[in-house]
C-alpha cells in the first residue's frame, strides 16, 4: 500500500475509535441482554467489529487485508472490552441496547461512506466499502431482531 496521506490516516485513526467503541458495546450489550437469541446477536456482531478493526490496524501500519481472508481472521486479537456500567447507565432493556445499537450501526455506517470517498488507493477503498457493507448488515440484523419482537415498527 502506497504512504497514507495525512487525512487518510486521521480517517483511519476515526475508524479505529469507533470500531473500538463498537467493540465495547457489543461485548456489554451481549452480558445485559435477557433474551439469549440477542446475546447471541450482539456477540457475533461483537466479533465482526473486532475484524473490522484488525483491518484499519493493518491499513495504518501500511498493509492492505484481503477481505476474502477476514473470516479467518476473526477473534485472532483479543480486545480489552471494558464494560465499566457508568459508561452507559441509562439502558433498562432489550429494546433499548436495540435502539442504541442499530443507532449506532447508522452512524457507523455513515462515517464510512465519506471515508470511502477520501482514499486514493482503490484497494484500500474496497476494504472500506467491505466494512462498510458488513455495518450496514448488522444494523439489518438489528433492525430484522426489533421488527420480530415489536420493538421497531417502520411507518
Amino acid at each position: 500500500m502506497n504512504t497514507l496521506t495525512q487525512k487518510e490516516t486521521m480517517l483511519l485513526k476515526d475508524e479505529k475509535a469507533h470500531e473500538d467503541l463498537c467493540i465495547k458495546k457489543y461485548a456489554r450489550y451481549s452480558n445485559e441482554a435477557e433474551d439469549p437469541e440477542l446475546k447471541q446477536l450482539f456477540s457475533t456482531i461483537g466479533e465482526h467489529e473486532k475484524q473490522h478493526l484488525n483491518s484499519i490496524n493493518s491499513m495504518l501500519n501500511g498493509q492492505i487485508p484481503n477481505v476474502n481472508q477476514q473470516q479467518s481472521q476473526q477473534g485472532q486479537q483479543n480486545i480489552n472490552a471494558n464494560t465499566n456500567n457508568s459508561n452507559i447507565g441509562f439502558i433498562q432493556n432489550d429494546s433499548d441496547l436495540c435502539q442504541d445499537a442499530l443507532g449506532t450501526e447508522k452512524y457507523v455506517s455513515s462515517t464510512y461512506n465519506s471515508t470511502i470517498f477520501e482514499f486514493k488507493n482503490p484497494s484500500a477503498r474496497e476494504v472500506l466499502n467491505h466494512i462498510q457493507k458488513e455495518e450496514q448488515e448488522h444494523g439489518q440484523q438489528i433492525f430484522d431482531y426489533m421488527y420480530k419482537k415489536g420493538y421497531y415498527t417502520p411507518q
